[in-house]
């Protein structure tokens, strides 16, 4: 969209020589941050969806700090979008927004201004002026004018804006909260976000929430995500970060990346600015995070919350400013699985009933009360379609495979299980991020690689390589297996999937074929692992011996392996030879 647009479709003076739809009433919705665009797109469809009557036009605020990405938004949804100069050609019936900071043309209008948070409970800086000021107040002259109607999720925050600015007093309308009414309804949805995002059954998703500013957490502890990459097993965690939209505008997405590069080739889960956070915090099962909304949010949805900052700009005395003392907090100092597990597992259901019950009225209503205000508004009668209930966050496309840890640091400790059986506790680290490796009699540490490791300086120095790409027949596997072995001339073991389980190869010539009693086989790695602490305890892997069985504790996962050495050409002779001798009578040496 260029500056100069003069022609207006669908709306303005001359519109009707160009549009096909012909509506009766025109909404504008502001279009002055991602954050706020997005709160109002999660709502403007549901309420005015099915009506050819009402004609939605997007009006672009260039004028914020943080309105890179506004224009990227509405072009990928197919926006219909106008410059914000031309807003005062068109006399719209009605103004959205959900950024109480827009400079409002003179008019009769009037404007809804939907919140883009949980209620108002933090101050920022005020782009007026070197202050601040309370987020989601808007301007004296709409308040003075009468024209701006402010929907609010409790009777609380009526109460707080009138001593805030006593013109919002009879301007405020009890609506609720339509993101908490959909977050609630995406419950039943869990399992298919989890499975979206990559998660295993077993697994927790650890849900890391920032607001934007130096206060936050991300300003403070940005090394927090690799931090838990670090210490988690990757087996049995996966971290995902929720950043609000104001950090990726006002810093870039390449920046953000950059600054979590190591955690993102380490397995995090970016989320989208503009959307996926609400399915990912629906998945999730513990968040640490703020003083921002979506840490509020998850209290109300009953995660365990703790909080890894908490700025000086909440309000005190309103329910976000209350999970300051109702959080716990984290300690970065210390170690951190430990505060993890205990914030999971002494978590009660009902923590943050009385946080979320000052925070949030009229569950389950906010959209049947916001399109009867909109319809108000307009002056026109409600469509004959009965209004839609709050509809599931949809599942997210599934994400390729790139961000997992291309190498790992594997812990393997053993332990003798009921009649001499062998158990062996496995876990797994980011090798980049992964911290002291002490080993003992009983415990080990061994670095494996997959081959598609860009980093030569892990490869160079890894024990165990593996490729999971493609299952191979035996053969082909036992080419690949010695292609991978002189390809990584450091490694002393390399494994590949096979058609019935995997194949892991030893440098010094052994084959050794691992699969599962029943069920699916396992993957390259666990295999490898398997052998690597066979060869460390000396337990034979030769044509010779016994199957060898291996239990392997993954968390909350326990395969049983069996260890099988592949004879090499030589011995299938002998056996071959040895098998005819018997048939013709003669000694097996024969």
């Amino acid at each position: 969209m260029e500056s100069d647009e003069r022609i207006l479709v669908p709306v303005g003076p001359d519109a009707a020589r160009w549009r096909t739809f012909g509506g009766e009433r025109t909404v504008v919705v502001a279009a002055r941050t991602v954050t706020s665009l997005v709160r109002a797109l999660d709502v403007v469809p549901e309420v005015l969806h099915d009506d050819p009557r009402v004609t939605v036009v997007f009006a672009y605020d260039p004028t914020s700090a943080f309105n890179d990405g506004v224009l990227d938004l509405l072009r990928s949804l197919g926006c219909r979008t106008l410059p914000w100069s031309q807003l005062a050609e068109i006399a719209p019936d009605l103004l959205i927004s959900a950024s109480e900071n827009v400079k409002v043309p003179p008019g009769g209008y009037p404007v809804l201004v939907l919140p883009h948070g949980v209620g108002f409970h933090k101050q920022v800086p005020d782009s007026a002026g070197p202050g601040t000021r309370l987020s989601g107040l808007v301007h004296d002259d709409l308040l003075a004018a009468r024209r701006a109607w402010l929907a609010v999720s409790h009777p609380d925050q009526e109460t707080q804006l009138a001593a805030a600015h006593p013109g919002t007093a009879g301007r405020t309308v009890l609506a609720g909260d339509p993101c908490l009414d959909r977050l609630r309804a995406s419950v039943r949805w869990r399992e298919r976000y989890r499975s979206a995002l990559g998660l295993v059954p077993g697994q927790r998703l650890v849900l890391v929430s920032s607001t934007w500013g130096e206060e936050s957490l991300a300003g403070t502890s940005p090394g927090l995500p690799a931090d838990l990459l670090g210490q988690l097993p990757a087996d049995e965690y996966r971290v995902a970060l929720v950043l609000h939209p104001n950090v990726w505008s006002g810093h870039g997405a390449w920046q953000v990346r950059v600054m979590q590069q190591s955690a993102l080739e380490a397995g995090l889960i970016a989320v989208d600015p503009t959307d996926g956070w609400q399915q990912a915090l629906v998945a999730s099962d513990l968040v640490i995070g703020d003083h921002g909304s979506v840490t509020l949010y998850g209290a109300a949805l009953g995660r365990p919350v703790l909080l890894g900052a908490f700025g000086s700009e909440a309000v005190p005395g309103t329910a976000g400013y209350a999970l300051r003392t109702a959080a716990g907090r984290l300690a970065a100092d210390r170690p951190l699985r430990a505060q993890l597990e205990a914030a999971v597992t002494g978590h009660r259901a009902d923590r943050y009933d009385a946080v979320s019950a000052a925070a949030f009225a009229e569950p389950g209503q906010a959209l049947p009360r916001l399109r009867e205000l909109v319809y108000g508004l307009l002056g026109i009668p409600r469509p004959k379609q009965p209004a839609r209930g709050p509809r599931a966050f949809p599942v997210p496309v599934p994400a390729p495979d790139t961000g997992r840890a291309r190498s790992l640091m594997v812990h393997t400790s053993v332990v003798r299980g009921e009649e001499g059986e062998l158990r062996v506790e496995i876990r797994r680290f980011p090798a980049a991020l992964a911290g002291e490796t002490a080993e003992s009699s009983t415990a080990f540490w061994h670095l494996a690689c997959d081959v598609d490791e860009p980093d030569t300086r892990l490869t160079e120095s890894a024990t165990v390589v593996c490729s999971a790409s493609d299952i191979l027949p035996a053969d082909t596997g036992r080419q690949r297996l010695g292609s991978l072995l002189e390809e990584f001339p450091g490694a002393r073991i390399a494994a590949v999937p096979g058609e019935d389980g995997c194949t892991v190869a030893v440098r010094d010539g052994r084959l050794v074929h691992v699969g599962t009693a029943q069920g699916p086989g396992t993957d390259p790695g666990t295999a490898a692992a398997a052998v690597y602490v066979c060869l460390r305890l000396g337990v034979p892997l030769d044509a010779t011996a016994m199957a060898t069985a291996v239990v392997m504790l993954q968390g909350a996962r326990r395969q049983r392996l069996l260890l099988r050495a592949v004879p090499s050409d030589a011995d299938q002779s002998a056996v071959s030879r040895a098998r005819t001798a018997v048939a013709r009578g003669l000694p097996p040496s024969s």
